[in-house]
Parts: structure tokens; C-alpha cells; sequence
């Protein structure tokens, strides 16, 4: 029994929803203009999200990277029609939030290999893993479950610090926490019963038996961004043939990204959306660190007109689809 609270979401989702009223924009914005402020919410988060990618993907694998990631994502109908907010449940929040907390926690455990002091120096990378965490939880309790997925993977990350990984894991919980309960208005008891009546794992593992499981996995990651119809295949063709492609930067958002595919047909319902989506975040990261490896062999001139065509193609299609709708 739901008692009233949301099984799903925390009042976060709703405030960020309504975040756009606290400026009264009857008062002084034309009724043409108001569909385009109660988006603003989702394009924000649309906007960050892409940049995270951009910036992560530069990190990982170069300028060559970072762009590529940019223009799969740019052309995803998945990610656009989530950051114009035409989908009636909004996910993008949910999504940065969970890019963010996986690749924040890889960060902060890269930095236990320099002799500083654990949470002084962390601070700030701690605070934005909690601040991720409770963006990607707050926004969908299913999501709550990277919180134990960080934790091993911090593990693989920095095996060297064992005790510093548990107290910026425990931190970075904990920041997370006063986030949420602040969205319940710093009121305990009422935080105590949103937690309760939250429908954390709510996974139906008989879909795994069902061959349409496996049509709706295969259709969410070619409905959602077609130029991985073709691109994703080639990635993967290349990661399990060529040994030099197997190292931490393209291993990591592959996991990732096949552990959300897999959470998502666990939860074939509402709560399974947000693992879709954050699925197509991580093989745009994939992907693209494939081909940033082919482009320094010496069949770069070839990799990158199949890029230009691909990304071309899937230009033309968007323009085609948006004016069909």
C-alpha cells in the first residue's frame, strides 16, 4: 500500500517540475511561450547532460571523442524528445544524475592514488557524487541501487585504499540522504515514510525468460538513437577482436551500459524507463571510444567518412522526422 507517497519518485521530481512557477509567468509571459518554460527544467538537464558526455568522452579518448559523443547524442530522438519535455514523465534529470554519479565515483577513486588526505582534498568531487546520487535517486527511486553498484566499482578503480573508498562511498551516501530529506522539507518522520513506502527493486526476473524482453531491449537502443543500428555493432565487433581496445576507459561505460540493459528488463514497468535511457548515455560513451581507436589506425580516412555519413544520414533523418511530426 502506497499510503498517499509516490512508490517512484521523491518530491524532488516535482519541485524541479514546478521550479519554473516560482516566477509567476502568467504575470508577464505570453500563453504561446509557457509550454517552452515548463520545459526549461528537462532542456536544462538535457543541455548538462550532453555537456557531461562531451567532457567525459574528451577526457577519456580526446577532441575526436568528446565530438563524437556529441553528435550521438545531439541526434538522438530518444534524448531530444526527453529534453524538450514531450515525454509526460521527464527523465533526464534521473539520467545526468546517474552519468554523473558513475563516472564521478571513477574520478574521485582515481585521485586515492595521490598521498593526500581522503576527504579534505575530495571535498568537492564528494559533494558532486552526492549531489549526482540523490539527482538520479531523487528523481527515480529505482535508481538508488547505484549506490551499491559504486561501491565495487570504486573498488576495481583504487584496490590500493580500500578504507578511503568506504569513507568517501559513506560520505557521498550521506550527502546524498540530506539532499533528499531536504526535499521532504527537513521533516524526519515524513523522510522516514517516503523511504518506506519507495519501491526500490521492484524487478520481475520471469521477463528474463520472455523473447519480447529482448525485442523491447534491442528496440529501446535503436528507436532511442538509430545511428547505433550501425555503430554499435562495429564497436563491439572491434572491442572483442582487438586486444588493444580492451583496457578500463571503453570497458567501464560498456559494463555500464549493459548492466542498465539488463536492470531495465528486470523492470519492464515505469520504473525500468530511466535504465533505458541512462543505457543509451553509456554505449554513446562506448562507442565513441571505439572509434577514436580506429581513427589512429591507418584506416582513419575510411572510419572517418563512415562517421561523416552516418552522422549525415541520421541529420537528414531527424530533420525529416521532426517535420513530420
Amino acid at each position: 500500500m502506497s499510503e498517499g507517497y509516490d512508490q517512484d519518485r521523491s518530491p524532488l521530481y516535482y519541485l524541479v517540475a514546478a521550479a519554473p512557477l516560482l516566477l509567476r509567468p502568467g504575470s508577464w509571459l505570453p500563453d504561446s511561450l509557457l509550454p517552452w518554460l515548463a520545459a526549461s527544467p528537462y532542456i536544462f538537464f538535457g543541455l548538462m547532460l550532453g555537456a557531461s558526455l562531451w567532457y567525459v568522452a574528451r577526457r577519456l579518448y580526446g577532441n575526436a571523442g568528446g565530438y563524437i559523443t556529441l553528435a550521438l547524442y545531439c541526434f538522438s530522438p530518444a534524448m531530444i524528445a526527453n529534453s524538450a519535455g514531450t515525454q509526460s514523465l521527464g527523465e533526464m534529470g534521473a539520467v545526468w544524475g546517474a552519468f554523473g554519479t558513475i563516472f564521478t565515483a571513477i574520478a574521485v577513486a582515481h585521485t586515492l592514488y595521490a598521498p593526500r588526505e581522503v576527504i579534505l582534498w575530495n571535498w568537492r568531487r564528494i559533494l558532486l557524487l552526492g549531489l549526482s546520487l540523490a539527482l538520479a535517486t531523487g528523481n527515480q527511486f529505482s535508481l538508488g541501487v547505484l549506490a551499491l553498484i559504486i561501491l565495487p566499482l570504486m573498488f576495481w578503480v583504487a584496490p590500493v585504499r580500500p578504507r578511503a573508498v568506504l569513507a568517501i562511498w559513506s560520505t557521498a551516501i550521506a550527502v546524498a540522504a540530506v539532499l533528499i530529506c531536504a526535499a521532504y522539507c527537513f521533516e524526519p518522520a515524513l523522510f522516514w515514510q517516503g523511504l518506506r513506502h519507495a519501491r526500490w527493486v521492484n524487478f520481475e526476473w520471469p521477463a528474463f525468460g520472455v523473447a519480447i524482453s529482448y525485442r523491447n531491449a534491442a528496440r529501446t537502443i535503436l528507436a532511442g538513437s538509430p545511428a547505433l543500428m550501425l555503430a554499435l555493432p562495429v564497436g563491439l565487433i572491434t572491442y572483442f577482436v582487438w586486444k588493444r581496445s580492451r583496457y578500463f576507459g571503453n570497458t567501464a561505460p560498456l559494463v555500464m551500459a549493459l548492466l542498465m540493459l539488463v536492470l531495465a528488463m528486470a523492470a519492464p514497468s515505469f520504473p525500468g524507463q530511466g535504465f533505458g535511457l541512462a543505457a543509451l548515455a553509456f554505449l554513446f560513451v562506448f562507442v565513441s571510444g571505439m572509434f577514436a581507436d580506429l581513427l589512429e589506425t591507418k584506416y582513419s580516412a575510411l572510419v572517418a567518412a563512415g562517421l561523416v555519413g552516418l552522422f549525415g544520414v541520421a541529420a537528414i533523418w531527424n530533420v525529416l522526422e521532426l517535420w513530420r511530426a
